[in-house]
């Protein structure tokens, strides 16, 4: 999410301000409600006037086919072409959910003045997931409840309902995907340190991507949040030219409104996904534990405590070595080299602890990954990206096969990239990765693994990397064992050079003292001539 004064998110090439305004209006009715209770509330009358306008499009197209004696589809039947343009599976062939006639927001914004607007809202709810079984059990049902205030709730309906989500324009700019991503971003805002279970700050998940390039093959995030990871990569492959069917998404989360917001976050954008949801957890109850992924995108939760760790000391993923019960910090990282497939890659985040942890054997763990050779890249980024942490974390990316799997081979080398000093500020507490930040950084990467410089030339790529002192350095298994397996980037690039402007010492200390003396003389100016003009209206110093 990229907020500009609160007033601006930039999306690609283009700035936008409608989100914000919807957001503003919306958040201002939202009274006492809690930040986390309201999200749901207002995603999902988003959601609902998102389908809404999908299938009313839809059916607008299908009603002019079916009319027009000159279309190859024209029904000349009355009430045969009305039992077609009313059979639900003419829209979910072209992937539109059948939108019952009491669910269409034509429906329930004629209603919104009316204090049983709850009620209305709530069968609608009901009577998508009923036709539409990939949403049973998915979304809120709870409008009619007592502490939600039905004037307020019309209004938000009548705000929502200025904009159009699903028309083909609407679509072709996703304008639908902007307003949602956005507000998710904004929930977690308002809900703080809560708000990081459920969202990764776009920036990041689109450097994971953009390093990592998931173009075909399955796509798995087994702590799957709201889904961002699903989404960005999705972009990627659109934007890069690739085709959305060459990619299987797999998913788990064990916080089920956070699921329910996952489900309906891919349902907009129609991306198929395989997400489950189990109160158990990855750990202790895997979803998947047959798939060997070609891609692993993942943010899991930082340093989990309570994690269930003593019963699955002897579990068969921990190849590695045992993780201790009080950190699932190395459970998650060899849970996704477990789901890895022979020449799969992972990139993922992590608490910067995990770099040079040595407390209950997680150091030996470390060092037996490193050992293995599978430790691709290490980047360390800023503080202040995330909601739900002001630490600085890092990114790990484990790829299976180093010696051959497209790109060079690099067994015995690992990059380590030192990112602390990229990003801006956005507002006083929130820092984010600019376009150029993460080009530069998944330029590196690319640069480093990528082909032998002849054979990068045959296939029209750079191939070029160098050590840059502060920044980036590819170093051997044998200076890391010298690091005592520590993968902390500062220790390994070094400090930038500064550049020799050919002045001695004295000279720069005369120099300095020179401008803060004349520094001193503008402000004794600019007081004498502050006393002056006071003295003219009155007020003597």
């Amino acid at each position: 999410m990229i907020v500009r004064g609160r007033d601006k998110m930039n999306i690609g090439k283009e700035s936008i301000g409608f989100e914000s305004k919807l957001w503003l209006a919306a958040d201002k009715m939202r009274n006492n409600m809690d930040a986390a209770e309201y999200k749901h509330v207002v995603l999902g009358l988003i959601f609902l006037k998102y389908i809404s306008d999908v299938f009313e499009e839809k059916h607008e197209i299908l009603q002019k086919e079916y009319s027009d004696p000159k279309s190859r589809n024209y029904i000349k039947n009355q009430q045969e072409r009305y039992s077609t343009l009313n059979d639900p599976d003419e829209y979910r062939a072209d992937n539109v959910f059948w939108v019952p006639a009491i669910a269409r927001w034509e429906h329930l914004q004629k209603r919104a003045k009316q204090p049983d607007i709850g009620k209305h809202i709530d069968d609608a709810m009901d009577a998508i997931e009923k036709d539409n079984p990939k949403l049973k059990g998915v979304l809120p049902k709870n409008y009619a409840r007592q502490g939600l205030d039905k004037q307020r709730l019309g209004e938000l309906i009548d705000l929502i309902g200025s904009i159009g989500l699903g028309g083909k324009d609407a679509k072709s700019k996703d304008i639908l995907g902007r307003v949602y991503e956005y507000f998710l971003g904004m929930f977690a805002d308002a809900e703080g340190k809560r708000g990081g279970q459920f969202y990764t700050t776009r920036c990041v998940v689109q450097l994971l991507v953009k390093m990592i390039e998931p173009y075909k093959g399955r796509v798995f995030d087994p702590c799957c949040g709201s889904g961002g990871m699903f989404v960005q990569s999705e972009k990627f492959v659109e934007e890069s030219g690739g085709k959305l069917r060459d990619i299987a998404v797999y998913g788990q989360e064990s916080n089920q409104t956070t699921y329910k917001l996952c489900v309906m976050n891919l349902a907009i954008r129609g991306i198929e996904a395989d997400i489950k949801w189990n109160n158990e957890g990855s750990f202790h109850r895997d979803a998947h534990p047959e798939l060997k992924a070609d891609f692993i995108l993942a943010n899991p939760p930082f340093n989990m405590k309570e994690w269930g760790g003593e019963s699955l000391k002897d579990d068969k993923r921990w190849k590695y070595g045992a993780p201790p019960a009080g950190n699932a910090n190395y459970a998650w990282i060899q849970h996704f080299i477990y789901h890895l497939a022979p020449t799969g890659i992972a990139g993922f985040v992590m608490a910067n602890g995990s770099l040079s942890s040595n407390t209950s054997g997680e150091g030996d763990i470390r060092k037996n990954i490193v050992e293995a050779g599978i430790l691709d890249c290490i980047v360390a980024l800023p503080g202040q990206l995330f909601y739900n942490t002001m630490i600085p974390v890092c990114l790990w990316f484990i790829s299976r096969d180093k010696k051959n799997n497209r790109f060079r081979n690099r067994k015995d080398e690992t990059l380590f990239i030192d990112a602390r000093e990229s990003g801006e500020m956005i507002d006083r507490r929130h820092k984010e990765l600019t376009v150029e930040d993460i080009q530069k950084i998944s330029d590196t990467y690319h640069n480093w693994r990528n082909l032998p410089a002849e054979a990068a030339a045959q296939a029209g790529k750079d191939g070029k990397y160098e050590d840059v002192p502060g920044f980036c350095k590819s170093a051997t298994l044998e200076e890391i064992r010298k690091h005592g397996h520590i993968l902390t980037p500062g220790r390994y690039v070094g400090l930038e050079e500064e550049e020799d402007d050919g002045i001695e010492f004295e000279a720069k200390m005369k120099k300095l003292t020179s401008e803060l003396k004349e520094q001193f003389k503008e402000s004794k100016k600019l007081e004498a001539e502050i006393k002056k003009n006071l003295k003219g209206i009155g007020y003597e110093i």
